[in-house]
């Protein structure tokens, strides 16, 4: 695990196994094949991207194949970060954010204490484009403004395994892309003690 930015936000970058995103991909495919169960499983309607489909896993498997991976780092996060060992781990929700082409997650930030993000499929050259800066199919995480010796922003050029984990707040984009195929990531928002979250009571 990465944790990075000595000033601002931390955040935290992690390889995901290959045997849990097998796992994922395999469980969203067999809900896309079940018109029963894509229906019941559609969570569009409950978040801000501008995307084909957005899927909401069951808890149970959640808690079979992703629960102890997501806590385990989330703890290692929270220790390098501020020393402290956290107590409670309580996972808010989780999805499927299915992207294709010219599609975009507007500006936005989460509920919950720690947010996070995986990455499941990526089309090939998915920053392809005629101009000098390759942000296409790519996330931005936005904190303050540009100073002398400051950069507002953190772009980060997803491949299939990584995870990143954010404060909540922390605001994020994904950007459309112009290729073909489906890049595949999941979200979800995490609550911990309220002593370690809450640095003005603490």
């Amino acid at each position: 695990m990465k944790v990075l930015n000595p000033f601002g936000p931390k955040i935290a970058i992690i390889k995901i196994p290959k045997n849990i995103i097998s796992k994922i991909n395999q469980e969203v495919d067999q809900i896309l094949n079940n018109k029963k169960r894509l229906k019941k499983s559609d969570y569009s309607n409950k978040l801000v991207g501008q995307v084909k489909q957005e899927i909401k896993l069951s808890s149970k498997f959640i808690q079979k194949n992703l629960l102890k991976f997501i806590g385990s780092n989330v703890k290692k996060y929270i220790k390098k970060s501020t020393k402290k060992d956290i107590k409670k781990i309580s996972l808010r929700n989780l999805w499927v954010v299915r992207q294709f082409k010219n599609e975009y997650n507007p500006i936005h930030f989460h509920s919950g204490n720690i947010s996070g993000v995986g990455y499941l499929k990526i089309p090939k050259n998915i920053t392809k484009s005629r101009k000098r800066l390759k942000t296409n199919g790519t996330i931005d995480f936005i904190h303050g403004s540009k100073s002398f010796l400051n950069n507002s922003l953190f772009n980060h050029n997803p491949k299939v395994g990584d995870m990143i984990l954010f404060p909540n707040y922390l605001m994020h984009t994904a950007y459309p892309f112009k290729r073909e195929g489906e890049r595949r990531s999941f979200s979800f928002n995490i609550d911990i003690d309220k002593k370690t979250f809450d640095v003005f009571h603490g």
